[in-house]
């Protein structure tokens, strides 16, 4: 996978290349960021269309669902691509995956509740709910990964 990101890269102009390389970061968890929110939206989307009629529990269920497959996606490429996280021990290993999931819960938490006001109590559609959420889930998630996550130790830091 890095050698077809830096394959990629290579095919831009210069200018260019140098401005993928200073915001490397911004720009991986942009595409990955990306793949995992296609992969929530239409594991969602998918759980609604198989379920027939609209039991009251549709939406958590297909939140809950598209969360689990969401963030397992997103915990391995943002380790390995975005933070370039390298954990040593089974220990350090541990530490990041349960401060990712962490996280994601609190970003399922705000999901959950946007769903409940809008598709539940106000009846907005839901396809447009999942599509509107993601926008907030998405920024919140960087922000969480990057300070708490995946933060670097102060020796790593560079001029970020």
């Amino acid at each position: 996978m890095e050698r077809f990101i830096k394959l990629c890269v290579s095919v831009l102009p210069k200018s260019l290349q140098n401005v993928y390389y200073k915001y490397e970061e911004k720009w991986l968890y942009l595409v990955f960021g990306g793949l995992t929110t296609l992969i929530s939206v239409v594991t969602k989307l998918l759980l609604f269309s198989l379920i027939p009629g609209e039991p009251a529990w549709e939406s958590t269920a297909g939140v809950v669902f598209s969360w689990i497959c969401a963030v397992t996606f997103a915990f391995f490429t943002n380790k390995k691509y975005v933070f370039k996280n390298e954990t040593k021990t089974s220990g350090e290993f541990r530490k990041v995956f349960f401060a990712f999931y962490g996280a994601r819960l609190a970003t399922l938490a705000v999901e959950e509740v946007i769903f409940l006001v809008c598709c539940d109590w106000l009846n907005i559609n839901k396809t447009l709910i999942t599509f509107l959420s993601q926008v907030i889930i998405f920024i919140a998630n960087y922000v969480l990964s990057k300070v708490f996550v995946f933060k670097k130790k102060n020796s790593e830091q560079g001029d970020e």
